[in-house]
Parts: structure tokens; C-alpha cells; sequence
């Protein structure tokens, strides 16, 4: 059983739990990203039981009248073991999911999967012709270049300021450095992208700026953030008409993702105390 400060940040320990989460969502106007909680797996086993998992809960939305996609980790469906096995599982997703009408988003891990994930990734949309997404991290030097890579790309790039300690000399490490990286990336996005921009922030300057350039060029944009943080604004943001997303992680290995999203902002914590109290 997930305790209540954990809750906040997580849907459930199982599918049925994360779509009645989604379903509390949608009635606000607020669409749901499922994610199975799971990662760095190296026995092909887990990938492959990790990978059914996603082709039965595609089933259950595609079954269902929910707002709601998936996202699943490299790392889950095999990266750890070997980019073969990721490849082979990461396509069954997504060409079932496709079957299915069923959008299925690719997270970005630490650097050293970024390149397998994108190689995987661009040879999927390209043949499906959308159908799916990519997270990209703004912390990483790289991320202009792999930005321009996937301008002409079918398909949507979430872009996130960054969660992982990368090393110094491949990745911004400072915070202010990082917050103007990210505003820059985004300004790239809207000047160079057709469609597919997800802003993934809960930084209220940096949605509030992605409006202002949604007004300027037109492109299409949403809105992405977490379960337990920031809920209010979210459901501010739908009622204004913006497209929103929730990310829903759910499962049994919720303990490591609670741990992680507090220790990636001390004010998650803060939230989660006080969703308690009221």
C-alpha cells in the first residue's frame, strides 16, 4: 500500500488505480500520461513482462473514453540489456499502440542512452509518420543539435529542463544556466517546429512565455507536469483552453520515484505535506 505523502506523486500500484486517476483528470479537461513505474532493468525478462504490461494497459485506454497516452523508459523495455532487445520491444509498443489510437511517448534517461533512444525513436515515426514522442533535456549541451535533428521529424518532443547529475563537461550544471538554456529552446521550437511542442515545466515563467509564443508563430503546444505538483495551475490552465497533460506514474516500484522527486525539489515535499494536512 502507498502511503499518503507518497500518493501524491503517484496514481496507484495498479493499472485500474492510474485510470480512475486519469479519469478525475479528464473531468477537469486535463489529459493523462500513464507511465508503469519500472526502470534499469538488465534481465530480459522484466523488459519483455514490462513491455506486455504496456500492450495491455494500450488496450484499456483504446477499451476506455479517457484522455490519456503512455510513456514508457528505455531502460525498462531493455536498453539495459541490449539495444536489440529495446529496439524490438520499443516497436511492439508503438506499433500497437498506433494499431490502437493510442500515442506512446519515449522518455529520455541519463546521456548515455541518449543517442540509442533517439536512433530508435526517429526510425519509428518516420515510418508510422507520428504516433509518438520524445523527451529531450535542456541541462545537455547537445540538446540544440538534437532539437534541429528533429524540427522536420513526425511526431512531439517534450522538453524538460533535466533530472539527472550529468557530468560538467557535457551538461549545464548551474540552475540559472539551465533556466536560460530552456528558455532559449523553447524560443528554437516555436520558430522552427510545424506542431509536436510539449513543455514539460512547472517553472510558471516558462509556461507563461510559451503562451506568449504560441500567440506570436501559432504552433500548436501543451502542457506537461507531474502528478502532486502544481495540480491547481494545471487544472487553471485546461479552464483557460490550453492543452494540458499529467504525467500518472503508477505500480509497485513507486518508492524510488517518490524519493527522486523529492530530492529534485525540497518544495515537492512541501506539497506533498500539504496536500496531506488539507
Amino acid at each position: 500500500m502507498i502511503p499518503p505523502i507518497a500518493s501524491t506523486f503517484v496514481a496507484g500500484e495498479t493499472p485500474a488505480d492510474a485510470l480512475e486517476h486519469v479519469r478525475t483528470l479528464n473531468e477537469r479537461e486535463v489529459a493523462g500520461i500513464l507511465n508503469l513505474l519500472g526502470e534499469h532493468y538488465e534481465d530480459p525478462s522484466d523488459a519483455t513482462a514490462d513491455t506486455n504490461a504496456y500492450v495491455e494497459l494500450i488496450d484499456s485506454i483504446a477499451a476506455s473514453d479517457l484522455d490519456a497516452c503512455i510513456s514508457v523508459k528505455p531502460s525498462q523495455i531493455g536498453l539495459g540489456v541490449d539495444e536489440e532487445t529495446f529496439e524490438r520491444n520499443l516497436i511492439e509498443i508503438v506499433d500497437y499502440g498506433a494499431n490502437r489510437g493510442v500515442f506512446v511517448w519515449v522518455d529520455m534517461e541519463d546521456h548515455t542512452t541518449t543517442d540509442a533512444t533517439l536512433d530508435a525513436y526517429e526510425a519509428l515515426v518516420r515510418r508510422h509518420g507520428g504516433g509518438a514522442g520524445v523527451c529531450l533535456q535542456a541541462n545537455l549541451e547537445r540538446t540544440r543539435e538534437d532539437l534541429e535533428r528533429l524540427a522536420d521529424v513526425p511526431g512531439k518532443v517534450r522538453l524538460v529542463k533535466g533530472a539527472y547529475d550529468e557530468p560538467e563537461e557535457i551538461a549545464y550544471t548551474d540552475k540559472d544556466r539551465v533556466d536560460e538554456v530552456y528558455r532559449e529552446l523553447v524560443e528554437y521550437m516555436f520558430e522552427s517546429f510545424d506542431d509536436g511542442i510539449a513543455i514539460g515545466s512547472h517553472d510558471p515563467a516558462a509556461v507563461a512565455r510559451a503562451r506568449e509564443l504560441h500567440q506570436i508563430h501559432g504552433t500548436p503546444y501543451e502542457i506537461q507536469m507531474l502528478t502532486g505538483v502544481r495540480t491547481d495551475a494545471q487544472y487553471e490552465l485546461a479552464a483557460q483552453g490550453v492543452d494540458v497533460y499529467q504525467y500518472v506514474p503508477y505500480g509497485s516500484r513507486w518508492l524510488s520515484y517518490f524519493y527522486r522527486r523529492v530530492r529534485e525539489r525540497r518544495e515537492n515535499l512541501t506539497f506533498a505535506l500539504r496536500a496531506i494536512l488539507s
